[in-house]
């Protein structure tokens, strides 16, 4: 049987917003060698991601904000879209390596060359919306390969699961209504971005939760609000938004999740996909902080994905 794949790129580190900027090359460092240290990169195929072409972005965004991410490159020092959210000379590379990584798990799970796939990248995706970067991200990545599954196969359903502290307010921006697409979603309320409360479409699950939110309020979520949706679709395809800063350690938010509750419902995402969509899952990286508790969480996510 074929192994999970594992996709990355150098260029994905290049991308650098400052000596202080939590959003930072080490995150995949760290990742990286949490992997080696479980031994769980055995487990693994890897693979360099490839540059995202712009007929795939255009799938979610417009050609002018294409360009504007492209002109706002610049040759030294950091170019800020917002406030938070600034380009460093390697960080349009980086970006287009991100989005290209989740086009490649996409071909390589529907051509059964592996049963799922985790994309290891930076900067992560979910807050861009169709017209506009914000929130540490530039193109959105999930939506990216989403919306490459739905136009390269003949899937008619896929669905996203984001379970980042964050509200994905970017990929609810680009599918809100949409028939072929379900996203279920827990997020820290209120709490940045400040979207996701106000009249969600029928085919957006948004469930804000309090700061302070624990593990067992969390898989009751998953198993009494996400699951019994996530069944009634049917998804031939699933896509998780795989944000880590919901973590008990991780201080960019006040949520308690830890490594148990990340590999908790990875199974019940798993399961689903075997019951529903011949196992495929399509796994990206959003959000995750502190470096220890990231490595760690995405190791207990990981294993899950790899079956090991």
């Amino acid at each position: 049987m074929s192994l999970t794949a594992f996709i990355s790129h150098p260029d994905c580190r290049l991308h650098d917003m400052g000596e202080h900027h939590p959003e930072c090359p080490g995150r995949l460092d760290a990742i990286q060698d949490r992997l080696i240290s479980t031994g769980l990169d055995c487990a693994l195929q890897f693979h360099d991601a490839p540059l995202a072409t712009d007929a795939q972005l255009l799938r979610v965004h417009p050609q002018a904000h294409i360009d504007l991410v492209r002109k706002s490159s610049p040759s030294k020092g950091l170019h800020h879209l917002d406030p938070d959210t600034a380009m460093s000379p390697g960080t349009l590379q980086a970006a287009l390596r991100a989005a290209g990584a989740g086009c490649m798990a996409v071909d390589m799970v529907l051509a059964g060359k592996a049963p799922n796939a985790f994309c290891s990248v930076r900067p992560p995706g979910h807050h861009a919306e169709r017209k506009s970067a914000m929130g540490f991200c530039f193109f959105n990545n999930i939506a990216v390969a989403a919306a490459h599954a739905l136009a390269v196969g003949t899937l008619k359903r896929v669905a996203i699961v984001d379970f980042d502290v964050h509200h994905g307010n970017g990929t609810e921006d680009i599918f809100s209504g949409s028939e072929q697409v379900l996203m279920v979603s827990m997020f820290q309320h209120p709490f940045y971005p400040y979207r996701g409360t106000d009249n969600p479409a029928p085919n957006m699950i948004n469930v804000p939760v309090p700061a302070g939110t624990r593990g067992p309020a969390f898989r009751d979520i998953v198993t009494d609000i996400w699951m019994p949706r996530l069944r009634e679709f049917a998804p031939e395809m699933i896509f998780v938004s795989a944000g880590f800063d919901a973590h008990y350690e991780d201080d960019m938010a006040s949520l308690g999740l830890l490594e148990g509750d990340y590999a908790f419902v990875t199974r019940q995402l798993v399961d689903l996909s075997v019951q529903t969509a011949k196992g495929r899952i399509v796994s990206m990286l959003e959000g995750g902080y502190v470096l220890d508790a990231l490595a760690r969480s995405v190791v207990a996510h990981v294993k899950v994905l790899a079956d090991v």
